[in-house]
């Protein structure tokens, strides 16, 4: 229990104001204490000796300091004890006792309307028998008061220990030691708290510091007890970070085996190892593949021992993803360097894709214009996936994954294949169990070639990064092919350069040689001979001649078509019609002769076109195909709507066309070896010509393969306008 004692007012003996002079003196030593204590801001503050509001709490709690004042008082055979310390020029009371009045009219008050000014202005214990009798103390004041003051172990003043009495009294030196020593007290109790506070302040930074590393870092001690795990280690390798008895599942080194908790770098360091950039894997149950490097090293104590060790985990994963796509840039590269052609290049580069991106299957599209479809050129799956993926041979602008691709002109990703609106079947998602997809146009400048598509097996989300490296593969098959479809038109330019100079000369000179020699003799021949030669060497000089005029019409035509100087002028038309007018004529042509034409035409058929262009080109075709068949021969004539395209196949059973010599009759001037060998007539531009013409429509034609001998010409046409 307190001791009161009424007859001592212990408030004016503690906050006894001094002179004004006294007071500017206190002021100016509590200012220089203030200095003092300055080495450790925020110390006293911050909780080692509480608060204003709150003054038991710090340092020394309610008990311990009411206690402790208690004892002073005993020791100094006073019936008043106080504890008390400076914070910003002002006195806080933290321990009392025997005091009379309230405590809070001392618990806070300015240092200099106290007497423990007296002790910081003298920086020494004060031993005061007769307050009254002292110059130091302002008149009116009784009593006796001895004080002494609290340092901490740098030596600079924090506080008072002092014991007061209400009557003049002199203070024994047991007295004087019993009130240093409880001021010792208090320094060892501020001492050891202000070390545990620093301790305290350093683990904090230290753990604060840990926590932001982007590194997971795990330290244990000796009996290899995990003591510490940052953040960044928990968000790495689950919520437990690195518990005692388990691991994340699937961790790996980069062979493959799987790792133990013996096999963690925190372990190995503890044995002895030191781990520098040791590569270990994460494969998590999303098939996600995580990569770590691990730094790890044993923690040697001051005599040598390992007390515990530490390891360091970096998530390299965004690195090795970026290798890994690099390679496969690479890879992309060079099977486009030498292959030939996309159909050939193409497996390799689904290849290089499938297995960066860790997905099973790959497809290449190319686009047909002339038939508004999308055609597969190649596919890949991975090796070990057994399932039967049905990739049709093409899809129609805006069908499917890679038709729709087409259509938007942009990358399109399909979280799940399975779901409902995923522009693949339900029964291809399900059979092939295929799950996220992509699909990325092959673009050449503004024109789209083509669409790459790759699939996973599992749910995926969009990444950026993926979505940048397939649209920059993209890009390489994109100009791997414009660079093809230059090559080859640069090579038909060559080949037709020199086989219009190999064959202009034998086209041309040969009915400028008849039209010279019949001229020749019409001039040299007398009266009799032109009356009854005449007509038929004017005959055959008007024959030539008309075969001269063609060949130059059709030339300067082409030159026209090919500069883009001759107007196509694309109406709605019905295709059907015009070969059925073609038919007739051709009928016409070869009444009497051994020679069968059939059809099988629909009764309409419309799409954007110049009437007059095609129907040059169906009277060519149907031309070509009388010309070469021979007696008793057969014609076919075939159009249909194909997608939406229209498809005009016209076939014969005459020479036929070797493979080689396909694509060179549609190059200008040439003519099969057959042909001249059976000296048929003709100049070999009709063909080019109707390619020239279909091209300026957006379709194509091309020599196909024929069901026996003979030739079939293939002739694709849009059917909605570009």
């Amino acid at each position: 229990m307190r001791r009161e004692d009424p007859g001592l007012d212990a408030g004016r003996l503690w906050s006894a104001r001094a002179s004004t002079a006294a007071g500017a003196v206190a002021g100016e030593v509590a200012g220089q204490v203030a200095g003092e204590v300055a080495w450790r801001p925020g110390v006293l503050e911050e909780g080692l000796l509480g608060t204003s509001a709150e003054p038991h709490r710090g340092v020394l709690t309610s008990g311990a300091a009411d206690q402790l004042a208690a004892l002073v008082a005993r020791a100094a055979h006073a019936p008043v004890g106080l504890i008390h310390f400076v914070q910003a020029g002002r006195l806080r009371l933290y321990g009392g006792w025997g005091l009379s009045g309230s405590w809070d009219e001392i618990a806070d008050v300015p240092v200099e309307e106290s007497l423990a000014g007296i002790v910081l202005r003298t920086d020494a214990p004060i031993l005061i028998a007769d307050l009254s009798a002292d110059d130091r103390v302002p008149g009116g004041r009784s009593g006796a008061y001895l004080g002494h003051p609290i340092r901490d172990q740098h030596g600079a003043v924090l506080g008072i220990c002092c014991a007061g009495d209400n009557a003049p009294r002199s203070w024994t030196a047991d007295e004087v030691a019993a009130v240093a020593e409880a001021a010792q007290v208090c320094t060892l109790l501020i001492t050891e708290q202000v070390a545990r506070h620093e301790i305290d302040q350093q683990r904090r930074f230290l753990d604060a510091v840990l926590d932001s590393l982007h590194d997971g870092v795990t330290a244990c001690d000796a009996d290899g007890r995990i003591v510490f795990v940052n953040e960044r280690m928990r968000a790495m390798w689950g919520e437990a970070g690195l518990p005692e008895d388990t691991l994340p599942d699937g961790l790996t080194d980069v062979d493959g085996k799987a790792l133990g908790r013996d096999d963690l770098g925190v372990f190995r360091a503890l044995r002895g190892d030191h781990l520098r950039d040791e590569e270990v894997i994460l494969h998590g149950p999303d098939r996600r593949t995580r990569h770590y490097l691990v730094d790890a090293h044993p923690i040697t104590g001051p005599d040598g021992h390992t007390v515990g060790a530490v390891q360091a985990v970096q998530d390299v994963t965004r690195r090795r993803r970026v290798e890994r796509f690099r390679t496969c840039e690479l890879a992309v590269t060079t099977a486009l360097a030498e292959a030939p052609s996309i159909e050939a290049a193409g497996p390799r580069v689904l290849e290089a894709v499938v297995g960066t991106l860790d997905w099973v299957h790959a497809e290449l599209w190319l686009v047909d214009d002339a038939a508004a479809v999308v055609r597969s050129a190649a596919r890949w799956s991975a090796p070990g996936w057994q399932a039967d993926i049905d990739v049709p041979v093409d899809l129609t602008y805006g069908t499917g994954l890679a038709g729709r691709a087409w259509q938007v002109g942009k990358p399109l990703w399909i979280r799940d294949v399975g779901q409902p609106q995923s522009l693949i079947s339900e029964e291809t998602a399900k059979s092939s169990r295929l799950h996220a997809a992509l699909a990325i146009p092959v673009r050449e400048g503004f024109e789209t070639l083509g669409v790459l598509t790759v699939f996973a097996d599992t749910v995926e989300d969009p990444e950026d990064e993926l979505l940048a490296l397939m649209s920059g593969i993209a890009a390489h098959i994109g100009q791997f092919v414009e660079r093809r479809l230059v090559d080859d038109l640069q090579r038909q330019l060559n080949r037709s350069k020199n086989e219009y100079l190999a064959l202009i000369g034998h086209e041309l000179r040969t009915p400028l040689t008849s039209i010279s020699a019949y001229t020749e003799l019409l001039r040299e021949a007398d009266e009799h001979t032109l009356l009854t030669e005449g007509p038929r060497l004017l005959e055959v000089i008007d024959r030539n001649t008309n075969q001269l005029r063609h060949i130059i019409n059709e030339l300067m035509e082409l030159s026209a078509l090919d500069a883009g100087h001759a107007d196509v002028q694309l109406a709605p038309m019905d295709l059907a019609e015009v070969v059925r007018d073609s038919l007739a004529k051709a009928r016409a042509a070869v009444d009497g002769a051994p020679l069968v034409i059939e059809e099988e035409l629909p009764e309409h058929l419309v799409l954007p076109g110049d009437r007059k262009r095609l129907r040059q080109v169906v009277d060519n075709l149907l031309g070509n195909a009388v010309k070469y068949s021979p007696d008793g021969g057969h014609i076919g004539v075939t159009l249909k709507a194909a997608g939406r395209a229209a498809e005009l196949a016209v076939s014969d059973t005459g020479l036929g066309v070797s493979t080689d010599e396909r694509e060179k009759m549609f190059t200008g001037l040439y003519r099969t070896s057959r042909a001249r060998d059976k000296a048929i007539p003709g100049t070999g531009l009709g063909l080019t010509l109707s390619r020239a013409v279909v091209t300026r429509h957006h379709g194509s034609i091309e020599l196909v393969e024929s069901a026996g001998a003979g030739t079939t010409v293939l002739v694709r046409l849009p059917m909605d306008a570009r």
